[in-house]
């Protein structure tokens, strides 16, 4: 298959495609402020409702993501069924339910039920929006349009800090219904805007056969007539060769791409990243910052994120997806020993703290710049949706398996000992990364198919 897509690089990006992108990864931006927003209630709900350390993990803290591994498992069949576009509609309405459900909870099973629904939406926003985007784009610029989805992810978890912090006394021992309950507005601000965006020209070949509707998206989209007549042609080649083909994404002929979807999403979460995330505050009280202060530190955590993504936006189309995990793992690496070293000899608070940021950049510019397109990358049209959902439920598993043992592991252990845990699953990701990984960028996703699944 030839690859035309490269004679777009030097022309600018199609303005419909940019704002189209930018709007279905603003589901991205509600994945991480829900995820991070709960940081802010996480010590208050534990006083107001006097739960165990076990009932707090299991319940409060990661109801959400059991919601999340619910919606990514399931997530491919209304992205099939329905289409991209009517899933990323209905994520937000689940995220606008989930806020106004938990800002108003009058006890800890009705705010666990709430904040499942609000998981619901995460998972599926993990599936629909990098799929979509994915399909949207081409190959010169998918990297730089699918990581817009982490860049509002992470810019997510920023407002989520600021907001926690800024609400502080606004209703008292209620300023935890405060920070929960604000999500509402982006949530319902996002609804009213995917409902612009154009339906993907694959999902209209591949699932509805509707080549007309395709072709006048892709004209739209397109950054030039004869791209868009390539893209086309492409689609609809991979399309006659596969509509007959009735297997699973578990057939033999997908196991490369789903041991590589398994593989980054298991260390993307055994780096650490969302026991961090979900309890920073506590983790940096024990590193030595007094309450408030802790909380105000955790904005610097949002704000290293937001910035390493950025950088990671600017070299995914240039280094490419490997080099980038090649980058972080290294960082990975360092910064966890090094954290798990200040915890050991009780170093000054600064000095944890330095490397935690670290950690977190190093993650910002590696597996969070290219877990998500990645995935969507690496499995055939026909099959991607359920594709994502297995690389994203491994991710949201052993993200909600973290989440609940670690309200146990923060207060059970010594805070180094999680630390040196992660830090060598980071060293086996390196290893994934020389070994196993195999480079994505610039090629299309037809090409791709043909490189990890053959004709």
């Amino acid at each position: 298959m030839t690859n035309a897509f490269n004679i777009t690089n030097t022309r600018l990006m199609n303005k419909k495609l940019l704002i189209a992108s930018i709007t279905a990864s603003l589901a991205g931006f509600l994945f991480g402020f829900d995820t991070v927003v709960i940081s802010g209630a996480n010590l208050p709900i534990k006083e107001l409702w006097q739960t165990s350390e076990w009932f707090h993990g299991t319940f409060i803290m990661s109801m959400a993501l059991w919601g999340t591994v619910v919606g990514a498992l399931l997530a491919g069949i209304p992205t099939d069924k329905l289409g991209r576009k009517t899933t990323l509609i209905w994520i937000g309405v689940l995220y606008f339910v989930s806020a106004v459900g938990s800002g108003i909870a009058p006890d800890p099973y009705t705010f666990s039920f709430f904040r499942f629904i609000g998981g619901l939406g995460v998972g599926i926003s993990s599936i629909a929006a990098p799929t979509y985007i994915s399909e949207i784009s081409s190959a010169n610029n998918r990297g730089r349009l699918g990581i817009l989805y982490q860049f509002n992810l992470v810019f997510g978890i920023l407002i989520a800090f600021i907001s926690n912090y800024l609400l502080q006394g606004v209703g008292g021992e209620n300023d935890w219904r405060w920070m929960l309950g604000i999500e509402a507005v982006p949530a319902f601000l996002y609804t009213i805007m995917v409902i612009g965006v154009p339906k993907s020209p694959r999902w209209l070949i591949i699932h509805q056969n509707d080549v007309a509707s395709a072709t006048k998206v892709l004209n739209e989209l397109a950054e030039s007539p004869e791209q868009a007549k390539q893209m086309l042609q492409d689609i609809e080649e991979d399309h006659n060769r596969t509509k007959n083909d009735t297997s699973s994404v578990f057939a033999p002929k997908y196991k490369r791409s789903l041991i590589l979807a398994f593989l980054i999403a298991f260390f993307n979460q055994l780096s650490g990243i969302n026991f961090i995330l979900y309890y920073a505050p506590e983790i940096l009280q024990k590193a030595g910052f007094g309450s408030s202060d802790s909380l105000l530190s955790s904005i610097s955590i949002g704000i290293v994120n937001l910035g390493f993504t950025f950088v990671g936006m600017l070299l995914i189309d240039k280094l490419g997806r490997r080099q980038l995990m090649y980058i972080g793992s290294f960082g990975y690496i360092v910064s966890l020993f090094m954290v798990a070293y200040g915890f050991y000899f009780e170093s000054e608070a600064l000095f944890k703290l330095v490397f935690i940021l670290t950690f977190i950049a190093s993650h910002a510019i590696g597996q969070g710049s290219v877990i998500w397109i990645f995935i969507s990358e690496i499995f055939p049209n026909r099959v991607r949706a359920y594709g994502q959902a297995w690389g994203s439920g491994t991710h949201w598993v052993f993200a909600a398996l973290i989440t609940l043992f670690g309200a146990v592991l923060i207060n059970a252990f010594e805070p180094y000992v999680a630390f040196v845990f992660f830090g060598c699953f980071m060293v086996l990701q390196l290893l994934y990364t020389h070994f196993m990984m195999p480079e994505t960028k610039g090629k299309s996703l037809e090409e791709l198919e043909e490189e990890l699944v053959g004709k």
